[in-house]
Order: C-alpha cells, then sequence, then structure tokens
C-alpha cells in the first residue's frame, strides 16, 4: 500500500543535484563579452488549470530535452530515465533555464532558447556543448514546491448532518485515487475494490495524510496537495512515486470510528405509555434495516419478509447489538451506531460487511416477552351490577379482536354473525385466553396481553407469528354456568331425601326416560338444578338416564339409582382401600 507504509520516517532535505555536469557549472565559467541577447521563451502548450505558477526560491522537478539550434540532442534526461530536481533562483541549473522557468506552470511544456552567455559562454561544457554556443530546451514542468508549502485542502462535498469528525487516534476507512502532480496515478483504493484503512496521527499514514483528515466526516470528499516532505520525501515509494514528488489524493471518507467507542443509541420514536422495557433474558422480535456508515444497506429483514427474533443479553448476537436492544417498549423504534469491536471487528462478515466497519441499525421493536411473564389483564369497562362471574367450566359468549403488539389485526369476532362460545377450562382455546376470560361479569370488557408461551408458542399458527405476543380486546356477552367436569346435572338446593320416590311420579316403582326427563327438566325451571351447558338438553339427560339405568332394560329402578356424588364418595373409597 502506498500512502500507509507504517511507521516510515519521512525525512526531507534538499540535496545539491547537478542538472549535468553540462549544466552544473555555468556560475564557474568566465564567458567571454558576447551578445546582450536575452533568452526567447516558447510557451507553446499552457495547461488549462494552473494552481500555482513558478517562482524564484521554490523547487521543480521537469523532464527536458536540450539540443542545438539545428536540433542535435546534447542531452536529456528522458535518457537518464530521472527528472532534474532542484531551487529555482540557487544557481542550481544554468542562468537561461533559470531565468525561463518563471511562472511556468505543471503539466505547462517550454521551448527556452538560452544564448551563450545566460548557458555555458565562450568555454563550452566538455566536449557536449562547444563555445560560445546557443542552447535550446524543451522542458515539460511536473512538479513545485515550496519550503512554506503545507497541505493544499479544497472540500469538494460533504454530507448534511456532520455529528463527529476525524480526531486523532480516530480509526477510518476511505476510498482514494492518488495521483503525481501531473496526473500520473500512482494508486487507487477502487482499483482494488477496498478502502485504505488506517489510524488516524499514529504515524500509520504520510504525515500529509494524517494532517488533511483531520476534521473530515464520513461522505465528505476532499482533494489534497500534499507537497513531498509531507509525503515521501527524498526518497519517493517504490516505482510509482518518484523522489521529490507531490502527491495529490481525491479522497472519500467512508468510516470513522476509535476503539475507545461504545454503542450509539438514538430513540426515533418511544411509544407512551411504556409499561415493561426490555431487560437481559426476554425473547425479542424486531424489524431492522441494517446499513455501513456511508448509508450502504447490507441487510434488512423487511427483504426477509419476517422479523428477527432471538434472546438478548445471551450472547445470541453481537455484542453491540445484544446490549443496544435491552432497555426497549415494545414498539419502539431507535437507531443503533455500532463501532467494529462490538460488531464483526478486523474480519467483517461475508462480501457485504468489510473488516473494522462501524454498523447501522435501524430498528423497530415488534415486541419482546419472557418465559416467566404471566397474562396481563387490563379492566377497561364494568358494569355497575354484577351478581356471577366466569369460571371454569362455564359457557360463554364473547366478542374480540386479536392482534400483534405493532397493531395488525389478526382475527375478529366481529366478522361472524354471532359470538365467539366456549367452555372454560375445555382445551378449545390458547391457555393465555382462557385464563383471561374468567372471572368475567356479562358487559365487561378487557385488554389482556398474551404471551406465546400461553399463546400459539414458538411456531406460531397460521397467520400468527412464531413466538408472537398477542393483544385480545375481549367483550362478554352471555354466561352460562357450568358444572364440574365429569358432571352432567348439579343440584343447586340439596336433593329431595326421597329422591327416587320424587323420581317415579307413578309410583310403579320404575322410571322410565319419559318420567326421568320430565323430573329433570321441572328442577332446572325451577332454579333447583342445573344441566350441562351448551349441549342440547334431551341429549344431556339421556345420557344421565342411560349412566343410571344400569341393566339397559329401558327402566331406572331403585336398586339401580345412585348419585353421582356418592358413587364419587365410593370410587374414592376403593381407591383408598
Amino acid at each position: 500500500p502506498v500512502i500507509s507504509a507504517k511507521y516510515i520516517l519521512i525525512k526531507y532535505f534538499f540535496p545539491l543535484v547537478v542538472l549535468s555536469l553540462l549544466l552544473a557549472t555555468w556560475f564557474s565559467v568566465e564567458c567571454n563579452p558576447g551578445p546582450i541577447d536575452d533568452i526567447a521563451v516558447d510557451r507553446y502548450f499552457i495547461p488549462k488549470s494552473c494552481f500555482r505558477e513558478v517562482k524564484s526560491g521554490d523547487f521543480v522537478r521537469y523532464h527536458y530535452n536540450g539540443t542545438f539550434t539545428d536540433g542535435k540532442l546534447f542531452d536529456s534526461s528522458y535518457d537518464r530515465g530521472a527528472a532534474f530536481f532542484g531551487q529555482v533562483g540557487q544557481k542550481w541549473q544554468i542562468a537561461g533555464v533559470d531565468k525561463g522557468i518563471l511562472g511556468m506552470c505543471v503539466n505547462e511544456h517550454r521551448r527556452i532558447t538560452v544564448p551563450p552567455h545566460l548557458a555555458y559562454g565562450s568555454q563550452g561544457a566538455g566536449d557536449k556543448v562547444p563555445p560560445d554556443t546557443t542552447l535550446v530546451f524543451d522542458l515539460v514542468l511536473l512538479d513545485i514546491f515550496n519550503r512554506a508549502d503545507q497541505v493544499q485542502t479544497k472540500v469538494i462535498s460533504t454530507p448534511k448532518e456532520c455529528k463527529r469528525s476525524v480526531m486523532r487516534t480516530d480509526f477510518v476507512r476511505f476510498h482514494f485515487n492518488g495521483t503525481l502532480l501531473d496526473g500520473t496515478v500512482f494508486d487507487s483504493s477502487y482499483k482494488r475494490s477496498q478502502t485504505q484503512d488506517s489510524v488516524v496521527g499514529e504515524g500509520w499514514l504520510i504525515k500529509g495524510l494524517d494532517e488533511g483528515l483531520l476534521g473530515m466526516c464520513v461522505g465528505e470528499i476532499r482533494h489534497f496537495i500534499i507537497p513531498p516532505f509531507l509525503a515521501f520525501g527524498e526518497k519517493g515509494y517504490g516505482t510509482e512515486i518518484p523522489p521529490h514528488a507531490s502527491l495529490v489524493y481525491h479522497i472519500l471518507l467512508e468510516d470513522l470510528h476509535n476503539p475507545k467507542d461504545d454503542i450509539v443509541v438514538e430513540v426515533v420514536e418511544a411509544p407512551e405509555p411504556c409499561t415493561r422495557k426490555s431487560v437481559a433474558g426476554d425473547y425479542i422480535r424486531y424489524n431492522y434495516n441494517a446499513s455501513l456508515l456511508n448509508g450502504i444497506t447490507f441487510d434488512s429483514s423487511y427483504q426477509h419478509n419476517q422479523t428477527y427474533n432471538t434472546y438478548i443479553g445471551m450472547g445470541y448476537m453481537i455484542s453491540g447489538i445484544d446490549k443496544g436492544l435491552q432497555g426497549v417498549c415494545t414498539g419502539e423504534r431507535r437507531r443503533i451506531i455500532l463501532p467494529p469491536h462490538l460488531a464483526y471487528g478486523q474480519q467483517g462478515a461475508g462480501k457485504d460487511i468489510p473488516g473494522s466497519a462501524v454498523l447501522v441499525f435501524d430498528i423497530h421493536v415488534i415486541d419482546f416477552h419472557n418465559v416467566k411473564d404471566p397474562v396481563h389483564v387490563e379492566t377497561t369497562h364494568k358494569p355497575e351490577v354484577c351478581n356471577e362471574t366466569s369460571e371454569v367450566n362455564d359457557f360463554i359468549e364473547y366478542h374480540y379482536n386479536c392482534s400483534l403488539l405493532d397493531g395488525t389485526l389478526l382475527f375478529t369476532s366481529r366478522d361472524y354473525e354471532t359470538p365467539q362460545d366456549v367452555v372454560l377450562g375445555g382445551g378449545k382455546i390458547i391457555d393465555g385466553l382462557d385464563e383471561a376470560l374468567r372471572n368475567m361479569c356479562v358487559g365487561e370488557r378487557r385488554t389482556v396481553i398474551v404471551p406465546p408461551h400461553l399463546g400459539h408458542g414458538e411456531k406460531g399458527a397460521g397467520i400468527v407469528p412464531g413466538s408472537a405476543v398477542l393483544r385480545f380486546e375481549l367483550d362478554l356477552v352471555s354466561l352460562q354456568k357450568g358444572v364440574p367436569e365429569g358432571y352432567l346435572f348439579i343440584w343447586l338446593e340439596e336433593s329431595p331425601v326421597q329422591l327416587f320416590e320424587a323420581l317415579d311420579s307413578n309410583q310403579d316403582q320404575q322410571v322410565p326416560l319419559e318420567e326421568f326427563s320430565q323430573f329433570i327438566k321441572q328442577q332446572v325451571l325451577e332454579g333447583k338444578g342445573r344441566l350441562k351447558p351448551a349441549q342440547d338438553p334431551d341429549s344431556v339427560i339421556r345420557d344421565m338416564f342411560k349412566n343410571q339405568d344400569r341393566n339397559a332394560d329401558g327402566l331406572i329402578t331403585q336398586d339401580e339409582l345412585k348419585l353421582k356424588v356418592d358413587e364419587d364418595v365410593e370410587k374414592t373409597r376403593h381407591e383408598e382401600l
């Protein structure tokens, strides 16, 4: 990686670089008197943009071809494979070139014609340049900087919101294009399809980047020009960055965190009221959108068309979410920002989550519960007069609305012509609802919260999702008191002492079904007894008769007749024996 050689000590000094023996000896030559012609400068290519012009004292890098006026080549930086480097106005080059390069822009092409007295004069230069020779230099300026230069920063774009910017010791991930000052590309994170990741201000980056990244926001784009002494200095880097090269970076900051960061929780919507907040050990169902800090989505429960369901505080999730979901209310919307050490760390996850990535989860809590949660009952209306309440074995009729805690309606009895009916305790409805319908008065209304272990459990049922907490709105319409389990009829008063005689209306010592049925119906009519509700009375009475007609001859005799309570006592006695 070109720009992040860790702990590279960048030292900058300005060596006396000699263009060549031919260019470096002009100042020691005593020129013979000659013409006083000045240099001639032909600016035959001028770039459209010029951020800066050469002035005396600047350091420059340029390539050149040196020819005589007849076009014959006597020297070339291209042939040596290294550009000339020197300081303008300090006799690092012949006087004519030193003068002719002033005002030049990077990427500008100039042809400078230098008369002998501003070149090598009457002495010439060895066997390469004869005395009193006019020289022609074709130059292209590659680089320019000054000792007083700092990092030049231009902000290209900034995000609308910036809650935090880069500080020293922060870990950053950024994309960049890197070029030399003349536009030559030396590196690009985009070509590698991988961000550059580094700590700022700890010597992991060249000094210019350490300085230039400070204050950047995620999503911000900056353009940097970094002088060589804040980059790779006199040594350059590899084959891509030559010595004494200014560097240009076009940077997009993708991510930012500090190793000391904790999760950040932003409550977007808090429902009122909030009767209970989640704690470790709760089982939670929630929807989420998950993105990187730059806004790119990498996962969503909405795309899967199902909630994410899990226990919290028990290590079933990445630690940042495990922590961030504690203390939520049902229906709450919150944003949780996770630094990588509380998410997927340096390794990332799959192809969508890069290493050392900060993650953002936008969460909507659907519901949560604990296996110890009871049914929660809230009475919203109770009639002034209530003589009896519902209990196990009672037959009731009721209206209901059943919904999820997010308000999604699942079922309603209003879709049918008649109310829902059930015998309480008969195992025909979910346990939580059966429990919630007890001790109600006719006309009473309740709101009931049923946890899944008292509802439809982990698997759900039909359109009821697995592990869903259910909300019921209940309205008791009617109530028929029941009889104990195993009974078809109970006495509400003391039974007749001479029961058989009461049954045997014609006193013929035998009771047919007609006599039996007439007697039982009379007891119910007078409020002395009660048949099992929710069934056809005649069918119930026939079953009672069969139970007493032990020899199945269609008649009950006194020897056959036994009250069920007496049978239960006798049965218990036998079991004890």
